[in-house]
C-alpha cells in the first residue's frame, strides 16, 4: 500500500544540509571558567529512579535495570516499545501486530503481566501525556510518542514507587533518560526488511547539539517508515485455525419466496452462484451449502504499518549567580510528534436480513427473481468485496512543552522545578465502510414505500444497488462511507522538589527530599455524528461502523511527599554500612478524595562484596477517565463458543442442538462504569546485589517480590465471560443469545475484582572482562513468575479464584520463565553481539481442554565497524533461525497471541552513522 508522507522528505534534506553548514563553521572551543568548574567538583551527586533524594555515589536499594544507549543500539530497533518489550519483567504488551489487534499503532509496557495503566512512564523524572488515537483514547503512556533518537538511557524500576512519583506505578517505573548537554552532529540510516521481502523498513535520524559558553542548544529530527506483512504472506496466519466464514462474495441468499420460483429444494443456507456467472440468470443459482465459506482475513495485516516523524528541541542555559540562587540552570524542551499508521480488514462483513429491516424489493432493476425478499426469514450471507477492503487510519499529534529549572539554594539545598503542557490529538477514520440506510435505500430501488422518516437527503443520488451481480462504480459510489472520530487528551504537570544532608549522624549523612506536585488530566472523544445517528430506513445501525456514545472527563490532583534515607550503621563488623528508607506521599483527587501512601527500605551491606535491601510500599491507583466515563460501544471480539460444541453445557440452556457458530467475532458492548473504586496495594519486595572483590567485573542481583492489589480494577474478557457461563452456568446474565443460540451480544466493562496477587523472583547476572581479543560483556536477565492469582465475586455471590502462572489466554500469556542472554564483544575498531530471548511454555484451555504451547527461543546477531571520519557501520539479523509463533487455539483468527509474539520472523538490517 501507498503512504502518504507526514512530512515532505524536502525537510529533512534542509535539516541535513543545515547540519553540514553548521559543522562546517563550527569551532570547537571549551569554555575555560566552566572546565575549571567542572574540574574542582570533588563528589559527584546523582539522581537515580525510584528516589528523589541526590545520592552521592551510593548503590540504590531497590531493583532498577538500566539499559544505556549502547546495549539499545546492538538490538536493531525502531523504537523504545520495542526494547523494553523483551525484559524478561515484562507480559502481554501493545505493539504494531496488526489488524486482528487492539493497539491502533500505539505500544505499550506491561510490567509484572500488571497491565498498561499499573506501569508509570516518566521522561526524565517527569510524567507523560497519555496515547490517542484508537477509538477513543488511552488511559497510559504511548511509546510510540517518544522519540527514540533523543533516548539516553533507559531505568527500570521493578518496585512499587506510589509514595515517590504518585499513582500508577503499583507494578513499577520506566524513567527514560534523554540526550543532555550535546554537543556535536550526527546522521544516523537504517534500512531492513524481512527474509520474506516485506516489513521494509527505513529511519532517518539527525542530531544536532552546540556549546555557546554557558549554553547548550540541542535539536533532533528522525523520520520512521516500517510496512506491513499480510496474513497470506506467513503460512501461520493465511487460514484461520477456526475455519472460514459462512458466506461468500456472490453471497448466500435465503428467502421462503424462493420456494415459488427456483425448481430445487432451498436449503437452510438458501441459494448461491458460482464467480462470474451473471445473477440475473435464474439458471446461475444453485443450492448452498456449509462449504460455501470465505476468508475474510485474507489482505488482513498480520504486522500493520507504522510511519513517525519527530522533531525535538532542547536548550539549556546557565543562569548567573546571585546571594540566593547558585549553580541554577534553566532547561526548556519543545516537542512535536506524529504517527500514521492503519490497519487492514476485509471487506464489509454479511450485515444484511430481513430482522434488521432490510428488504430487496420486487423490482428488475434490483432483483431477477420476480418475489420480495424481507421478513425474518430473509437473509444474505454476503462480503462486500466491490466496495474495497476496510481500513481503519489512526493520526496522531502530540504536542509538549516543558520547562524546568533547578539550582543550589544557601546551606547546600539543591531544587529543581519543572512545568509542562502536552497534548495528543487524534484522528480515527473508517474507511471503506457501508451507509447502511443508503444501501438499503437502494435495494428498495430507491423506493419510499412504508417509510416515516424523512429521507430526502438520502434519495438525492440515490443508485438502485443490486445485490444479485457485482456491484458497479455507481452503486459503490452512493453506498461507500468513510467515518471519522477524534479525539484527545491533555496533561498539565508542575512539580517542585527540594533535598540536602538535614543533619550529620555517627553513620553518615542524614538526606532528605521533600515536594509537591499538581497535575490535571483531561480526555476527550467524539465520535462521527453519522454513525452515532439513528438509522432511518433500517432497524439496524445508519452504517456498518459500530456507533458509540462520546467520552468528555477530567480530573486533577494535588500531592505532596516527604523522602528520608537514615543511614544507622557504618564501618563496623559485619555492618559496613546499614540504611533506613522512609517514604510518604499525600494525594488529593478531585474524583476521589485524598490517600496518603508510604514506604520503608532497608538496605544492609553486612561487607563490601554484598548488598541486602527489602522494601514494602503501599500503592494507589485511582479509576482513569476512560474506566470511569468511556461511552458505550459496540465492538467485536473473536471467540469460540463452547455451546456450539455442546448445547448441553449448564449455560447453555435454551441453545437448539443443531446450533453452529457460523462467525468466530461475536458483539460484545463495551463502557465506562462510574461506580468503580480506586485500586490499593501492598508491594513487598527482598533481595541482594553480590559483586565479589576476587572476580572483577561481576555482579549479581536478585530480588523476590509480591504485589497485592484489592479493588482491582479489570474485565473479564469476552471468551473468559461465555466459558465461566457455559461450563459453570454463572454470569450468564451479560451474555444475549438469539433464538438459533446465535450470540447477540456481550456485555464486558471494568469492574472492581475482589483482588489480585503476583509473586516472582528476578535474577540479574553481569560479567565484564578485558582479555587479549578484545573486551567481552556477558549479561544475563532472567524471571521466574510464582504466582499470578485474581479473585472476584460473581453475580450468584460466590468467589472464583484464577492463578494464571504458566497459562494462556486470548493475547495474554503467563509463562513461568522468560530470559534474556547477551553478549557483546569489542576490539580497536571492530564489535560483534548476539542475544537470546526465552519465553517459557504456557497452557491454553480450549473447549475446557488443556492445550500445550511450547517455549520459544529467538536468537539476534550484529556485528559493527568503525571507520575512519565519524563513519560507522552496523549490520544484524534478528530471528536469525526465522521462529514463527507458536500456534494458540483460542486466539481464533489470528493463529496466535499478538501481544505476546510477533510473525515479522527473520529480519536483516544495515546501519550507517556519521558523526561530524
Amino acid at each position: 500500500m501507498q503512504h502518504k508522507p507526514l512530512y515532505p522528505i524536502s525537510m529533512l534534506s534542509l535539516a541535513i544540509s543545515t547540519a553540514l553548514l553548521m559543522n562546517s563553521v563550527h569551532l570547537r572551543a571549551q569554555d575555560a571558567a566552566a572546565s575549571e568548574q567542572a574540574q574542582q567538583k570533588a563528589v559527584e551527586v546523582i539522581s537515580v529512579t525510584g528516589s528523589r533524594i541526590l545520592r552521592r555515589g551510593e548503590t540504590e536499594g531497590s531493583p532498577i535495570q538500566t539499559i544505556e544507549r549502547s546495549e539499545m543500539d546492538i538490538k536493531g530497533a525502531m523504537s523504545i516499545g520495542e526494547i523494553l518489550q523483551q525484559l524478561p519483567s515484562v507480559g502481554a504488551s501493545l505493539n504494531d501486530n496488526g489488524s486482528a489487534g487492539t493497539s491502533h499503532g500505539t505500544a505499550s509496557i506491561n510490567l509484572r503481566n500488571l497491565g498498561e495503566n499499573r506501569s508509570l512512564i516518566l521522561v526524565n523524572g517527569n510524567r507523560w501525556v497519555n496515547g490517542a488515537g484508537s477509538r477513543g483514547f488511552r488511559d497510559f503512556v504511548d511509546l510510540n510518542t517518544i522519540p527514540y533518537a533523543i533516548i539516553e538511557r533507559v531505568e527500570v524500576l521493578q518496585d512499587g514507587a506510589t509514595a515517590i512519583y504518585g499513582a500508577d506505578a503499583i507494578a513499577g517505573v520506566v524513567n527514560i533518560h534523554t540526550v543532555k548537554d550535546y554537543d556535536g552532529a550526527q546522521l544516523k540510516a537504517y534500512a531492513g526488511q524481512t527474509s520474506k521481502q516485506d516489513r521494509e523498513t527505513v529511519n532517518l535520524d539527525l542530531k544536532l547539539g552546540r556549546d555557546w559558553g554557558k549554553r547548550n542548544l540541542f535539536f533532533a529530527a528522525s523520520y520512521s517508515d516500517q510496512k506491513p506483512i499480510l496474513t497470506q504472506d506467513r503460512a501461520l496466519t493465511a487460514i484461520p485455525l477456526n475455519g472460514l466464514s459462512l458466506g461468500t462474495a456472490e453471497g448466500l441468499f435465503r428467502e421462503a419466496n424462493l420456494a415459488q420460483v427456483m425448481n430445487f429444494p432451498i436449503p437452510a443456507q438458501g441459494i448461491t452462484r458460482a464467480p462470474g456467472s451473471d445473477g440475473n440468470n435464474l439458471a446461475s443459482w444453485r443450492p448452498a451449502t456449509t462449504n460455501d465459506r470465505f476468508n475474510r482475513y485474507h489482505d488482513n495485516y498480520v504486522v500493520g504499518p507504522n510511519e513517525r516523524l519527530s522533531l525535538y528541541g532542547q536548550a539549556l542555559f546557565q543562569l548567573p549567580d546571585t546571594a540566593v540562587f547558585q549553580d541554577t540552570r534553566l532547561r526548556v524542551e519543545l516537542l512535536h510528534n506524529k504517527r500514521e499508521s492503519d490497519q487492514q480488514f476485509s471487506a464489509v462483513i454479511p450485515t444484511v436480513t430481513g430482522a434488521r429491516g432490510f428488504v430487496i424489493v420486487n423490482d428488475p432493476r434490483v432483483n431477477p427473481f420476480g418475489v420480495e425478499f424481507s421478513g425474518n426469514d430473509f437473509s444474505l450471507n454476503n462480503f462486500f468485496v466491490d466496495n474495497g477492503l476496510r481500513r481503519n487510519i489512526q493520526e496522531v499529534k502530540t504536542s509538549r512543552a516543558g520547562l524546568g529549572i533547578e539550582g543550589f539554594l544557601p546551606g547546600d539545598w539543591r531544587w529543581d522545578m519543572f512545568a509542562s503542557v502536552a497534548k495528543n490529538e487524534g484522528t480515527f477514520t473508517s474507511a471503506n465502510q457501508l451507509h447502511l440506510d443508503k444501501l438499503a435505500l437502494g435495494m428498495r430501488a430507491c423506493g419510499t414505500a412504508g417509510l416515516t422518516a424523512d429521507v430526502s437527503d438520502l434519495l438525492a443520488g440515490c443508485v438502485p444497488v443490486n445485490m444479485f451481480n457485482p456491484l458497479t462504480a455507481d452503486m459503490v459510489r452512493y453506498i461507500n462511507f468513510t467515518g471519522e472520530d477524534r479525539n484527545q487528551t491533555q496533561q498539565q504537570h508542575l512539580r517542585f522538589n527540594l533535598t540536602n544532608a538535614v543533619a550529620e549522624l555517627p553513620a553518615g549523612d542524614l538526606l532528605l527530599a521533600t515536594g509537591a506536585e499538581y497535575r490535571k488530566e483531561k480526555g476527550t472523544d467524539t465520535p462521527d455524528s453519522v454513525i452515532n445517528a439513528a438509522p432511518r430506513v433500517n432497524r439496524y445501525q445508519t452504517t456498518s461502523s459500530a456507533p458509540r456514545t462520546g467520552t468528555v472527563g477530567e480530573y486533577d490532583l494535588s500531592e505532596a511527599y516527604l523522602e528520608l534515607n537514615i543511614p544507622l550503621l557504618a564501618a563496623q563488623p559485619l555492618a559496613e554500612y546499614l540504611e533506613l528508607n522512609l517514604a510518604s506521599r499525600y494525594s488529593n483527587y478531585s474524583t476521589f478524595g485524598n490517600t496518603t501512601n508510604s514506604k520503608v527500605g532497608l538496605l544492609y551491606r553486612p561487607v563490601s562484596d554484598l548488598m541486602l535491601r527489602a522494601t514494602w510500599a503501599e500503592g494507589f491507583r485511582a479509576p482513569s477517565i476512560l474506566e470511569l466515563y468511556e461511552g458505550e460501544r459496540a465492538s467485536f471480539a473473536p471467540v469460540n463458543d463452547p455451546c456450539a460444541a455442546n448445547s448441553s453445557l449448564p449455560g447453555c440452556a435454551g441453545v437448539p442442538a443443531s446450533y453452529t457458530q457460523t462467525d468466530a467475532n461475536v458483539p460484545i458492548t463495551i463502557g465506562g462504569n462510574n461506580q468503580l473504586t480506586p485500586e490499593t496495594s501492598e508491594n513487598i519486595s527482598t533481595g541482594l546485589v553480590y559483586t565479589p572483590a576476587w572476580l572483577s567485573g561481576f555482579s549479581l542481583t536478585m530480588d523476590w517480590y509480591n504485589i497485592k492489589i484489592d479493588n482491582t480494577i479489570s474485565t473479564f474478557g469476552t471468551q473468559n465471560l461465555i466459558d465461566l457461563c457455559a461450563f459453570t452456568g454463572r454470569n450468564c446474565n451479560v451474555i444475549s443469545r438469539a433464538g438459533s443460540g446465535e450470540i447477540l451480544n456481550v456485555v464486558d466493562g471494568p469492574v472492581n475484582l475482589n483482588r489480585t496477587e503476583v509473586s516472582g523472583i528476578d535474577t540479574v547476572i553481569r560479567y565484564n572482562l578485558d582479555t587479549a581479543i578484545g573486551r567481552w560483556d556477558f549479561s544475563t536477565s532472567v524471571s521466574k513468575l510464582n504466582k499470578f492469582a485474581e479473585s472476584s465475586t460473581l453475580a450468584d455471590g460466590s468467589e472464583l479464584t484464577t492463578d494464571k502462572k504458566g497459562f494462556a489466554g486470548v493475547r495474554e500469556a503467563y509463562p513461568k520463565w522468560r530470559g534474556n542472554f547477551t553478549t557483546q564483544w569489542r576490539k580497536d575498531n571492530l564489535s560483534a553481539a548476539y542475544n537470546l530471548r526465552y519465553i517459557g511454555d504456557t497452557t491454553e484451555t480450549f473447549a475446557n481442554q488443556p492445550r500445550s504451547i511450547g517455549s520459544m527461543v529467538y536468537h539476534n546477531l550484529s556485528a559493527g565497524y568503525k571507520f575512519e571520519q565519524g563513519l560507522s557501520l552496523r549490520a544484524g539479523i534478528n530471528n536469525l533461525f526465522d521462529k514463527q509463533p507458536p500456534t494458540s487455539l483460542v486466539n481464533v483468527n489470528i493463529n496466535f497471541d499478538q501481544q505476546t509474539y510477533n510473525a515479522v520472523g527473520r529480519f536483516y538490517y544495515l546501519q550507517l552513522t556519521y558523526d561530524f
